[in-house]
């Protein structure tokens, strides 16, 4: 199973963006760009000059598009040109922004009203104070240092406060002081842990949401060959990949049988 695109979140704050073109589309990029901190150069030798590293056409002409999307991208420049996914090295996503938490929903320039609604729906369920429970989390970075020493014991700690019902449910509101009362009274993690799935079928769908939730908090996943990829893909891209009879590290891991 391989992504469509790989999503990257890009500083621009303070740095020259080329959009080009006139009305609504040209406008929509334009203010993106300066919510984002960046300055929007509207002539594309200029912003070439002045080092940009990214490019939003939105002319009408689709002959227009293609000249200055091959000059901008002969140029170094990362091109995006609206309403022509095939011209484009990247696509614009539908936004949440509970800042500093921003969730993105794309698809790869198929359907940008299929992405709008399925950010609506999510926005729903997403609390107002998320972002401030993220800036407390940063701000507690040295005191969870502190007392978790490990980062394996840190990130089994965090996993239980942060799952569902923990002391701090990203999707419930929480008081400004949670995460310092949190941590004041957070107990020992629990001991390394070695959990065995027997897979059912290679459709990640037919996990349980028990099995679902060990395989994307596994600090490591041991899996041979076989194991389909689109189970595999559940687990955490930074999680440690393991053959079968490897020794085990601390932390959790999670061992994939096919079944037989």
């Amino acid at each position: 199973m391989s992504l469509p695109a790989l999503p990257l979140f890009h500083r621009i704050a303070g740095q020259p963006v080329i959009v080009l073109g006139h009305g609504d589309a040209a406008q929509a990029k334009a203010r993106l760009v300066e919510r984002a901190g960046g300055q929007v150069v509207d002539d594309l030798a200029h912003g070439i000059d002045i080092g940009a590293r990214l490019a939003f056409i939105a002319h009408d002409s689709a002959d227009a598009c293609t000249a200055d999307a091959l000059r901008a991208r002969g140029a170094g420049l990362l091109v995006n040109v609206v309403d022509r996914p095939a011209l484009c090295d990247f696509t614009t996503p539908s936004l949440i922004d509970r800042s500093p938490v921003v969730v993105a929903v794309g698809t790869a320039g198929a359907s940008a009203g299929l992405a709008k609604h399925v950010r609506l729906r999510l926005e729903r369920a997403l609390p107002q104070g998320l972002g401030a429970l993220a800036d407390a989390l940063f701000a507690a970075r040295d005191a969870l240092r502190a007392r978790f020493p490990d980062g394996a014991d840190r990130r089994r700690a965090l996993d239980g406060a942060l799952a569902e019902g923990g002391p701090l449910d990203p999707m419930v509101e929480h008081a400004p002081a949670a995460v310092e009362e949190w941590l004041a009274g957070a107990a020992e993690v629990a001991a390394a842990a070695h959990h065995v799935i027997v897979l059912r079928s290679d459709d990640p769908e037919d996990l349980t949401l028990r099995e679902a939730r060990l395989l994307g908090m596994a600090d490591a996943v041991v899996a041979d060959a076989a194991v389909p990829l689109a189970i595999l893909v559940r687990a955490r891209a930074d999680a440690q990949r393991l053959p079968p009879g490897a020794a085990l590290p601390s932390g959790v891991t999670v061992e994939l049988r096919l079944p037989g």
